[in-house]
């Protein structure tokens, strides 16, 4: 071989890195090429490459809630309980997704109502000054329209989705439910229970799927049982959400059932609580739910009482409020199943 020859391949070799070098450097590279992710989470390409929604899309999201389903959840139990205790039994699966349909628009246009009221206020509470318009994601002009839409949603729901022979019933409980869904926010700048107006909101989603699936409120006994029931769960559910706020109220003077009651709250609670699980037991005994029903009852109602006892314990973290509302949805969604499975028919063992 030529010297030139020798020389070039001598020069490759010294130059041409072992076996560790090339996997130094192989990794080298992945590193410098792939996305930063914590060092605790494990890297996913797919995922790290997936746009996420618009800002706009997510502060319209976050106005109506929809971002938070416990929310979206504690308003549709209590339609679930009225439709699963109807004297002729389990619902129709299209009437329970006109339910829910009409009861997202309606928790929408809700929400969207409460944050156009407290605009003002909702910047100066600390749990809620990220709301989107608190914060000024969305305009007020942006929030009409979305109620607008929210409370058409609602309407085409009643009109076009729900059973002919009740149609014009639900139509009317559902316009006699927007002065106190429109007006609960006002009540507390005047009324000291203002949760009190939000349990009358909550009762209409006892009567307009009873209404839907029966024709008429002739319910009797236990209507009236299940929608008392309603009334107490959801006064005390939300006596807890604002107890949460209870020094950012005082300081900016808005009023609440938390404040009103003072150290009483977590007693009314927990009566609210026991009650309305008597009450629900009612209902389903006069309406012959079978016997399934009651260990989940007797579960529930007893983790129930559980959770107003926990509201005694002295300067509990602002955190713990939020995971009452939260249990109050497993709670209220097992009371749900406890109904399912006693209209099926199915003992439990």
């Amino acid at each position: 071989m030529p010297a030139t020859g020798r020389i070039e391949l001598l020069g490759d070799s010294l130059n041409r890195p072992g076996p560790q070098k090339r996997a130094h450097f192989r990794t080298a590279a992945a590193t410098a090429c792939s996305p930063r992710v914590p060092a605790n989470q494990p890297f996913s390409p797919v995922a790290s490459h997936r746009p996420g929604p618009s800002p706009l899309l997510q502060a319209w999201l976050g106005l109506l809630r929809w971002d938070k389903p416990s929310g979206r959840l504690i308003l549709l139990i209590p339609a679930g309980w009225s439709l699963w205790l109807q004297p002729a039994g389990p619902p129709a699966p299209a009437l329970v997704g006109w339910i829910v349909l009409g009861g997202l628009a309606v928790s929408g246009a809700g929400c969207v109502a409460n944050d156009l009221w407290d605009r003002r206020i909702d910047p100066q509470v600390e749990r809620t000054r990220q709301r989107p318009l608190a914060s000024g994601r969305i305009g007020v002009a942006g929030a009409l329209v979305l109620l607008a839409l929210c409370l058409l949603a609602a309407l085409a729901v009643v009109l076009w989705g729900l059973p002919a022979g009740s149609r014009g019933l639900c139509l009317g409980l559902a316009l006699a439910a927007l002065p106190p869904v429109l007006l609960y926010p006002s009540a507390k700048r005047w009324f000291g229970y203002p949760q009190a107006v939000l349990a009358l909101c909550w009762g209409f989603a006892v009567l307009i799927p009873w209404a839907a699936a029966s024709g008429s409120l002739r319910g009797g006994l236990p209507l009236l049982a299940l929608w008392l029931a309603t009334l107490l769960w959801t006064f005390g559910f939300d006596t807890v959400y604002a107890m949460a706020d209870r020094r950012d109220d005082r300081r900016v003077g808005v009023r609440s059932s938390a404040l009103s009651l003072g150290d009483a709250a977590p007693t009314a609670v927990g009566l609210c609580y026991g009650a309305a699980a008597l009450l629900l037991a009612l209902a389903a005994l006069l309406q012959g739910v079978g016997v399934g029903f009651w260990p989940l009852w007797l579960l529930a109602s007893a983790g129930l009482l559980r959770e107003a006892w926990l509201l005694r314990r002295p300067d509990p973290p602002r955190s713990a409020y939020g995971l009452h509302f939260q249990h109050q949805v497993q709670l209220g969604a097992l009371l749900l199943l406890a109904l399912v499975i006693g209209r099926s028919g199915v003992a439990l063992p």
